[in-house]
């Protein structure tokens, strides 16, 4: 029997579709399940005699068999759960390897833990790669933007197949690249998806002042949606965004007005803000979309807050054009910030772990297929590839020009919003960000003061050198023994 290309194990939403977007690229294809639904039917079996069939695929049940239909170096893609099933996976199938072989988790891994198996699996002779994967159950089918990263000799091996089934950009390059070494796929990946994050936390809070501010109908809205599809904002979270609030129901009713709000997430926002702290990199926008979805599960609390403090906005009217201007500006400029600080830990990122990361190649590979794909990743990729080490994305040029377009709409906006009692968490922290960046004295000095003053954490002068510090007797009967000076 003919070797297969690449095995694949975990036939759920994602694992199904990449394996079928595998086989419709011309690769033969063997898969495995580890569970079984029912008592009668393996899921192996289902697909095989479902969507898989008469297809390039080969099902096994034992993994032993899943392992030796493979041609060597055997390549893997490991489609599970996040988290300990990886492990146990990965301690199943490495006494079943030979040298060289390949282990990809394409799932949404913590990078640490890509890190950890890279030097784990590299230890017993075979090669390990951690890959972010975007697009949902459609990009899965029908072109990804795909984040490989590790084991750097593994990406010769697996570069023709990856960038076969990734989406293509609209010049037809391929939405996959090799990120670097360890496990910087999946921190890519992770940024990628706190960025999404904010573009839908920005989105809502768009939506949430045409509804309620100028109490426009879900049609109208899905209108303004539309057209701005056209446009700067072309994203395709803008694109569904039209769609969704077009949604009916069998009665007639939009389907959006019936949806509870509360969200869930799954963790790939949270870790993005704690790793931007833990690289002392702001990442505000983002911390804010991760933490409206937080506020919005706290239901029963916010209808109790309600009745207690009752909103009282001026009643007054306004004009429905100029309003959806100020938030067409206010939700591109700070779409622009949300990327810029995303970028920038980044940058960060690759400077500490030593990975050589290539924004201006990342950008290109989030131009299609994935769920921020947007028109502006290009000017993103232009701004990097002119300045690779630009300090930040608003310094650009075009950025710069962008955004002081757009400041006019943006104050304005977020001030009425604020008179108005309408809730904008992300647009204010995009502005505040923007001030702050752009601030040359900060009241940090103040801040250093009280922390000198209460526990002798020193300060540094503008009359002295940067790195030399200082330490006061504010009370005038302490000692001139001061603590360490360092940054968590």
């Amino acid at each position: 029997m003919k070797k297969s290309d690449i095995g694949l194990i975990g036939l759920a939403v994602m694992g199904e579709n990449l394996a079928l977007n595998m086989e419709r690229h011309g690769w033969q294809v063997s898969v495995y399940n580890r569970t079984v639904i029912g008592i009668e039917e393996g899921v192996v079996d289902r697909f095989i005699t479902g969507r898989g069939k008469d297809k390039n695929f080969v099902g096994f049940t034992e993994l032993k068999d899943f392992v030796q239909s493979l041609a060597t170096p055997r390549k893997i893609m490991m489609m599970v759960r996040a988290g300990k099933p990886v492990d146990e996976l990965t301690d199943q199938l490495l006494p079943l390897l030979s040298p060289n072989d390949i282990l990809i988790d394409g799932g949404n891994s913590n990078f640490e833990d890509t890190e950890r198996r890279i030097k784990y699996v590299e230890s017993k002779g075979m090669r390990f790669i951690g890959s972010g994967v975007s697009g949902g159950e459609e990009g899965a089918l029908n072109g990804a933007s795909i984040m490989p990263g590790g084991s750097v000799s593994a990406w010769s091996e697996i570069k023709p197949i990856l960038q076969s089934i990734a989406a293509k950009a609209d010049d037809g390059t391929p939405c996959c690249d090799w990120i670097g070494a360890g496990g910087s796929g999946h921190f890519v990946k992770m940024i990628h998806n706190g960025i999404e994050y904010g573009d839908i936390q920005l989105i809502c809070e768009a939506y949430a002042l045409m509804k309620n501010l100028l109490h426009l109908s879900n049609e109208t809205i899905a209108t303004h949606f539309e057209r701005w599809n056209e446009g700067k904002l072309k994203s395709y979270l803008v694109e569904i965004t039209s769609h969704i609030l077009r949604q009916k129901e069998a009665d007639g009713t939009y389907l959006i007005d019936k949806i509870l709000d509360t969200a869930g997430q799954k963790g790939t926002g949270k870790w993005s803000v704690i790793n931007s702290m833990e690289l002392g990199m702001p990442l505000n926008l983002i911390a804010t979309a991760v933490f409206e979805r937080n506020l919005s599960a706290l239901l029963d609390l916010r209808r109790e807050a309600s009745d207690v403090f009752k909103r009282s906005p001026s009643g007054k009217q306004f004009d429905e054009q100029t309003m959806v201007d100020q938030i067409f500006h206010t939700l591109y400029a700070s779409k622009i910030v949300s990327y810029a600080q995303g970028f920038n830990v980044l940058k960060q990122a690759s400077e500490q772990f030593k990975w050589q990361l290539d924004a201006a190649s990342i950008a290109r590979m989030w131009r299609g297929g994935c769920i921020i794909r947007s028109a502006f990743l290009d000017n993103i990729a232009s701004a990097f590839e002119k300045s690779p080490s630009l300090s930040n994305l608003l310094l650009d040029d075009f950025f710069h020009n962008e955004i002081d377009e757009a400041l006019p709409y943006w104050k304005q906006l977020v001030a009425t919003a604020t008179m108005e009692e309408i809730s904008i968490p992300a647009f204010s922290s995009a502005l505040n960000y923007f001030y702050s960046l752009t601030t040359r004295r900060l009241p940090a000095n103040l801040l250093q003061a009280q922390r000198d003053y209460f526990g002798a954490h020193t300060f540094e002068r503008i009359d002295h050198e940067r790195g030399q510090f200082f330490h006061e007797n504010w009370t005038g009967h302490g000692g001139n023994t001061s603590s360490g000076t360092y940054n968590a």
